[in-house]
């Protein structure tokens, strides 16, 4: 089946419903050299700090800070450097808007630590603990919530040629799976994200964004589709920075998918359907 015949079926989509309320509004802060969309773009203390603040003054409810690049292709960064680039912003924007809600990208276990003791809010592990288990020891320790992402292989291999017998019912398997540990390890506040782009092709991805709902029986949800690569294949929008819009119109469409969190570049463009969705719902 092609992308075009799934993105005909657009019965399977979430149109807005009154009875939902509106994401809470995730802005993605790369300070990496090699992310897809802004590698580089964030990597200096000061630009860094700059978009930070830009972000929450905009109205972001949380910032994800992520130090190492997860695109695919991606080579694993050293944990000292992983500090080095986290560490200095987290303190800096607590102490310049105490009240910030910072969430860490990464399936490092002291990266993860020493934001908490900086006062970071949420660890967002994109391995889904895969990687590092104790994650979830931290989380109950520090009382955090705790995002467990999908992801098939490591973001090197990841995108050579993913196979699914059953796509969503393996990501459901997974994900239920690594919560159920998490809440073994002591972790009462957990989410889930279905990873989208992290080990799928493109009809991967739309099934299971049409299948999002089912998701919300493990744990709420946690969606990351900003800018990503399939967006650009389905719409022939080869630029990154070009694909907020195409992002925020799918967004509108699973509305009524009672997703918790949506993960964007494009704070602006996000509180914009979120004015909208407020003015059609009250």
């Amino acid at each position: 089946m092609t992308v075009t015949s799934y993105l005909n079926n657009s019965n399977t989509f979430y149109l807005c419903s009154p009875m939902k309320k509106f994401p809470k509004i995730m802005g993605i802060l790369n300070i990496t050299s090699d992310s897809f969309s802004d590698g580089g773009d964030f990597l200096s203390e000061e630009s860094a700090m700059k978009k930070a603040l830009e972000m929450i003054d905009h109205d972001a409810d949380i910032i994800d800070i992520g130090a190492e690049s997860t695109r695919p292709g991606a080579r694993a960064l050293e944990e000292k450097v992983e500090l080095e680039r986290i560490i200095s912003i987290v303190k800096k924007i607590k102490h310049a808007r105490s009240s910030s809600v910072i969430s860490i990208d990464t399936s490092k276990y002291e990266v993860a630590r020493q934001s908490l003791e900086l006062g970071a809010d949420i660890i967002n592990d994109v391995s889904g603990l895969v990687s590092e288990p104790r994650l979830a020891e931290l989380s109950a320790e520090y009382n955090v919530p705790l995002i467990l992402m999908h992801a098939k292989g490591t973001p090197r291999t990841m995108q050579e040629n993913p196979k699914y017998e059953n796509v969503s019912g393996e990501v459901y398997g997974f994900l239920h799976r690594q919560k159920n540990l998490a809440h073994l390890l002591g972790a009462k506040k957990v989410m889930i994200d279905v990873g989208i782009g992290f080990g799928k092709n493109d009809i991967h991805n739309w099934e299971l964004l049409k299948s999002l709902a089912m998701f919300n029986k493990i744990a709420p949800q946690v969606l990351g589709i900003s800018r990503k690569s399939f967006i650009g294949r389905s719409f022939g929008i080869d630029n990154p920075k070009e694909r907020d819009i195409a992002t925020m119109l799918i967004h509108s469409l699973l509305l009524g998918a009672d997703i918790e969190i949506i993960r964007v570049h494009d704070i602006g463009t996000a509180i914009l359907l979120k004015k909208i969705f407020n003015y059609l719902n009250n």
